[in-house]
This record gives structure tokens, sequence and C-alpha cells, in this order.
């Protein structure tokens, strides 16, 4: 019955399947235990993932949500639930520490969208029903150059590929439509819109699944299938 009861609360735990890798994926736990993912590993409530120099991740959630993770990104998954027959139980709290990301929301995102969440150092995002990239710089992106020139690297970048999203930090409150850009150099500095050609353009990685429209999170029309 103990057993029973320890394999039960695993599986309540497991939010979701990595489906597409290429590179070296780990798993830490807020206790400092890690482990190593590989294709059709699971995704857990508490993981902050995070990819290795080169490395590309996708994983599932189980509500139908795609996460696509670039190289030396880390990613937590804090909060999650879903259950299909009761919505008012929906919650998804995600956090990104660093790097850069391409999200297609899922369930949760479609009908409640309140209760979707995703932290970073420069604010809060949140959606509505989106395809949606953010780049989140600490002193580690270096100078990225896009086709005004060089950018400031720390900060965020987001950009909207599909619905809305907005970004929330102590300044305030700033909404982002289907193909707009923005950057959010702070948590106290008010977030703004840019124009495409002041966009970070990271690198494109070696192979490609496709992900959805272009944008921060990505940078050309078909990236990552393996």
């Amino acid at each position: 019955m103990l057993w029973l009861g320890a394999a039960g609360a695993l599986a309540a735990n497991v939010v979701g399947t990595v489906t597409h890798l290429s590179g070296m994926l780990l798993a830490r736990k807020a206790d400092g235990t890690s482990r190593i993912l590989s294709q059709k590993s699971e995704v857990m409530v508490g993981d902050t993932l995070a990819t290795a120099e080169g490395s590309y991740a996708r994983f599932k959630f189980t509500e139908g949500g795609e996460v696509t993770l670039r190289p030396n990104t880390q990613f937590e998954i804090r909060e999650y639930s879903y259950e299909a027959d009761r919505p008012e139980r929906d919650n998804m709290v995600l956090a990104l520490a660093k790097g850069g990301l391409r999200a297609i929301t899922g369930l949760i995102g479609k009908r409640n969208a309140n209760k979707f969440q995703l932290n970073t150092n420069s604010g809060t995002i949140g959606i509505r029903g989106t395809i949606l990239g953010a780049l989140q710089c600490n002193d580690d992106c270096g100078r990225i150059r896009t086709a005004a020139g060089t950018v400031p690297e720390n900060g965020l970048h987001v950009d909207v590929g599909e619905g809305a999203i907005s970004v929330t930090n102590k300044s305030g409150t700033q909404v982002y439509a289907v193909g707009q850009f923005g950057y959010v150099r702070d948590f106290n500095t008010l977030p703004v819109i840019v124009p495409p050609t002041a966009v970070p353009q990271p690198p494109p990685p070696p192979g490609r699944f496709d992900t959805g429209k272009a944008g921060v999170g990505k940078s050309g029309a078909s990236e990552c299938a393996i």
C-alpha cells in the first residue's frame, strides 16, 4: 500500500513529456537532486529544466501546451494543475530564469487564461490564448545584433505569434498583440513595444522542429524538427 501511495503521488506530479531533444537536458529539484532527461522522459512539478550549450528541447504538457527551450536556458515548473472535466482547478505557474523559449498554450490558456503565469526577472507574462516567444538575458546573451545594430543584452525580449500577452512589473502593464515585439529592461522599468528591426535574433539550431511562427524564441519559419 505504501508503494501504491508513492506511485500515485509521483503520477500526480507528472505534468508532461519530453517530445524532442537535441543535446543535453537536466531536471533539477529544489533539494539539489537532478536527473538527465531523454526523449519520452516525464517532466514534473518542481522541476527546473536546464538545457546545455547547443541543446534544444521540447516538451508537451498534459493539457496540450508545448514549450521549446533554447540552449543555456533555465525554466522552472512551479505549479501545475489540470483536470479535463474540472476547469475551476486549472493552474499553471512557470518561470524563465535565463535563456529563451517558444511556447504554444494549451487548454488552460484557452479556457482559463488568467490561470497562466510566466515569471521572469523583468516582469510577469500573462496570456490570452497564444503563441509567444521570450528571451531573458542576464549578462549572458552577449551583444545581440539585429537589423538595427546591437541592442542592450540585459532584460526580457518578447514577441507574439498568435493571440496576445501582457507583461506586468512594478512600473505597470503593457499588452502586446499578434505580430508585436517588446522589451523590458528590468522589474522596475515599464515594458515597451519595439520595432521588429530591434528584436534579438539568436542563431538557429542545428536541425529543426517546427514551433509555429517566427519571433524572439525562434529565428526561422521552420525551427527545431529533429
